[in-house]
């Protein structure tokens, strides 16, 4: 075998132990570990109601009607192939309309004054995806969605709590309410839990 032939023996070596290593062995290892560490992160955060997948934890879904908690606006109109930021500047006239519009829309919906209403309920998220809403829009969500359930205030502001972010996760943020897992709980608050009815 001539030097060549030698130098491709050894490349043709190379490449298939690198694809052995590189492309079958350390995807499977991080895999994994994955399912051993954190399954349901690794597996996409995914979140079920009755029995069937409805979304992940990790993003927003839009909400009609005035049974649920309404997430952030979103600048991608929901589309989790397209996610991101409007890309808009503070001092730019559409941003300004559409922050007027967003806080007069959550406003009357809320039945509260307009300067009640809290920035991040007017504003996209970076991803125009991010489930996470502050604790007082939350909160001054709470009235329209305990009404329109038949279901105790206080139970709300419950459930809310029981899905706000606390520990590290409020340490190295700020405390926040999931939407999408609020709403899967809500949803399943008449048939699983009794005496929160009022």
């Amino acid at each position: 075998m001539n030097a060549y032939g030698r130098q491709l023996f050894t490349a043709l070596r190379f490449l298939l132990c690198a694809t052995l290593l590189l492309g079958l062995a350390y995807p499977a290892l991080v895999f994994g570990l994955g399912q051993l560490a954190a399954p349901a992160q690794a597996n996409g955060s995914i979140i079920t109601v009755e029995g069937r997948a409805a979304g992940s934890s990790l993003l927003a879904q839009p909400v009609t009607g005035t049974a649920y908690f309404f997430p952030r606006p979103s600048a991608v109109g929901w589309d989790p192939a397209t996610s991101s930021a409007s890309n808009l500047g503070p001092n730019q006239a559409a941003l300004v309309a559409a922050i007027a519009t967003n806080r007069a829309e959550v406003a009357g919906r809320e039945d509260v004054a307009p300067d009640a209403v809290p920035v991040d309920a007017v504003t996209a998220s970076g991803s125009g995806l991010d489930p996470d809403i502050s604790p007082a829009y939350a909160a001054l969500q709470v009235p329209r969605v305990a009404a329109a359930n038949g279901i105790s205030e206080a139970a709300v502001r419950e459930l809310v709590a029981k899905h706000t972010s606390s520990g590290l996760n409020a340490f190295l943020g700020q405390p926040s309410v999931n939407t999408t897992t609020l709403n899967a709980a809500l949803h399943a608050v008449p048939e699983t839990a009794t005496g929160l009815r009022e």
